[in-house]
């Protein structure tokens, strides 16, 4: 039984690891577990990888219990997404309307949150959609963040 338990783990950890770009700011418990982890909301941090000055921190809520503890609870697609400019912005040449920027998994089993980047040129602005993907289909969860492309530091 142990053996299978370790070669289990040894298997799903890669599944587990969440996108090595996303720094973890905090976490605040939703609900507390006599065993095992409490239920949380949990903010992470990432910078857009091709555009630097932008920042985006997404709220997701994760599941505890003792499945949650192991890494092997299902979180549920609730989550929220805010992204901002922090400095000068200068849009790549190669740029292309649309980019997946973030990803996590949210179970072990095809299921994941991911962020992708839109260019929307006639109103000089970035848009982030934060989606829930599942190996079914139906209406994801979703969230959205803009940035209006703007001049830094100028008086």
């Amino acid at each position: 039984m142990m053996q299978r338990l370790i070669a289990a783990a040894i298997v799903l950890l890669p599944l587990m690891i969440i996108d090595a770009n996303a720094e973890e700011i905090g976490c605040v418990t939703t609900a507390w577990k006599f065993w095992g982890a409490n239920h949380k909301v949990c903010v992470d941090a990432f910078d857009d990888p091709r555009i630097p000055g932008v920042v985006c921190h997404i709220s997701q809520a994760r599941t505890g219990g003792i499945s949650g503890a192991i890494g092997l609870a299902e979180d549920p697609s609730q989550f929220s997404i805010a992204c901002r400019q922090t400095g000068s912005i200068r849009l790549p040449a190669d740029l292309p309307h649309e980019e997946n920027v973030f990803s996590e998994d949210t179970s072990i089993f095809f299921k994941e949150t991911r962020v992708t980047r839109m260019l929307d040129t006639k109103r000089n602005t970035l848009i982030y959609v934060a989606v829930s993907r599942k190996l079914i289909n139906g209406a994801p969860a979703n969230s959205i963040s803009t940035v209006p492309l703007m001049p830094w530091g100028q008086p």
